[in-house]
């Protein structure tokens, strides 16, 4: 059990980046990017790409970096100037990176084993195992991520995309181009969820093309799952709750595979057991528990109420 919790954590700390990335565009712009099923497997494919060529994996997670970022002022261009809705912008930039994701693989996936990548390279700096070397990994990038996003979103520029996400006709009032906010959120959300599609593919030792199905779902229920339960603060503790609600996923997720058990019923035996193809169907789950907490929390508090009223 031990090494379940500390391998989902593990995981949970690196996924938390493709979070972080769904965050400034779900929470700060208040838009639905669905473009991130697409920029997720573009990182994977750039930095497997770089690193079978024999380059180097901290170049690799720059270069996928620098794609997302394109691939998001390509969704913002799509929006912003040829005014297409998010939503629809999204989903054209998702259809297009298939196929520049297949260009850039060049066949449906690529393999990194025995290759050199950035966990590789802290396991012969340290002398430390796998495990050891995806903490060390996640901690630092997320601490970086966090930091970065942290300062940027207190900055006068930050300040203003904040702002355009909570009511965007009062900021451009005010004078700020809210055309640029949308693209500058979009192209940093996008390079977050790009470069966690490279650190993802050199954890997995693979880039598929089909690693980015159901990673906006991923993302999001991580982001709701911080929410529910630490609340919403600070942009500071938001994001750290983020971090947290990756990390509580992927423990659930973790947990959830390690279901095995039999049922009998009337002299027969039924396994019941869960497969990874099912985890698609538990974080859909997961996720409209967490969306619909607040609603059942309130139902409860309501009926509380009237059930106090009526004893007294």
């Amino acid at each position: 059990m031990a090494e379940i919790l500390i391998n989902a954590t593990s995981l949970g700390i690196i996924w938390a980046v493709l979070a972080i990335g769904v965050f400034v565009t779900f929470r700060i712009l208040d838009i639905a990017d669905l473009s991130c099923e697409g920029v997720f497997p573009l990182g994977a494919a750039v930095t497997a790409r770089i690193i079978s060529q024999g380059g180097d994996p901290v170049v690799a997670c720059l270069a996928a970096i620098l794609a997302g970022a394109i691939a998001g002022s390509v969704t913002g261009l799509l929006h912003t100037k040829l005014k297409i809705p998010i939503l629809l912008s999204g989903i054209l930039s998702m259809t297009a990176l298939y196929s520049i994701n297949l260009r850039v693989l060049g066949k449906a996936n690529i393999s990194l084993l025995r290759l050199d990548t950035i966990y590789s390279s802290i396991e012969k700096m340290f002398s430390t195992d796998n495990r050891a070397s995806t903490l060390i990994v996640g901690l630092f990038c997320v601490f970086l991520v966090i930091l970065v996003i942290w300062w940027f979103l207190n900055t006068e520029l930050g300040l203003s995309m904040r702002a355009t996400g909570n009511n965007t006709q009062m900021i451009r009032s005010l004078g700020v181009d809210t055309d640029t906010m949308f693209m500058t959120g979009l192209i940093i959300g996008n390079a977050l969820i790009a470069f966690a599609g490279a650190l993802i593919a050199q954890k997995q030792s693979y880039a598929d093309i089909g690693m980015g199905t159901g990673t906006i779902v991923i993302g999001l229920a991580s982001v709701i799952i911080g929410k529910v339960l630490f609340g919403k603060r600070s942009v500071l503790q938001h994001i750290i709750a983020i971090l947290l609600g990756s990390v509580i996923y992927r423990i659930i997720i973790s947990l959830i595979l390690e279901i095995d058990f039999e049922i009998q019923l009337g002299g027969n035996v039924y396994p019941i057991s869960v497969e990874p193809t099912d985890l698609k169907l538990f974080t859909a789950i997961l996720v409209t528990f967490a969306l619909s907490l607040p609603v059942i929390k309130q139902k409860f508090a309501s009926r509380k109420a009237t059930a106090i009223s009526k004893t007294l």
